[in-house]
């Protein structure tokens, strides 16, 4: 059995699917995923989709150095400036959001309304190389692959709130014990 970062409360209102040491770089797979949490299953896997043939594009607020200024970050609610499309990270992620999808098929749980409730991507070992350079040096030449795991769930339903009962005054405690003595008086 995997641990993951985060218990679920409501097992029967969610799925999990998770990926360790994938190669795809940390740092993009940060942003994307960070960009698709708290969507709805359909509309992540839908923008994802557009982020691979790059009608849409990931915003990228913290890792953002470097990275170049994008026209299409203005059609976001969210206040960035920088993006890219990160293809490879974006296909592995709805690669994960599918499996979580089929995961929670197999257990007989509808997936209509399922949404993105967590999803972390943690820095795996890196894969180490090397690269030869001038003068007969070497320097590493380092992968950077990460972990990703991801938990759906369904909203909760609605209650209704109770009516309330008029002529009912409901005192909280602390107004029903004794009063406090002020600072430096004896009882």
């Amino acid at each position: 059995m995997v641990r993951y970062s985060r218990d679920i409360e409501r097992s029967e209102r969610s799925c999990k699917a998770r990926s360790t040491d994938v190669k795809v770089h940390f740092k993009n797979t940060r942003e994307t995923a960070s960009a698709i949490k708290g969507m709805k299953l359909s509309r992540a896997k839908q923008y994802l989709q557009n982020v691979i043939e790059k009608k849409e594009i990931i915003p990228f607020t913290r890792y953002r150095y470097g990275v170049g200024r994008k026209a299409q970050l203005k059609n976001l609610k969210i206040k960035a400036v920088q993006g890219r499309w990160p293809k490879k990270s974006a296909e592995y992620l709805l690669g994960l959001l599918k499996n979580a999808e089929a995961n929670a098929e197999f257990e007989g749980k509808e997936t209509d309304d399922m949404f993105v409730s967590h999803i972390q991507v943690n820095k795996a070992r890196a894969g180490r190389r090397r690269t030869y350079r001038a003068h007969g040096r070497i320097n590493a030449y380092l992968s950077h692959p990460c972990h990703i795991e991801m938990i759906l769930e369904r909203p909760e339903e609605k209650v209704e709130k109770a009516p309330e009962t008029a002529g009912v005054v409901v005192k909280p405690k602390r107004k029903l014990r004794a009063p406090r003595l002020v600072s430096g008086a004896t009882a």
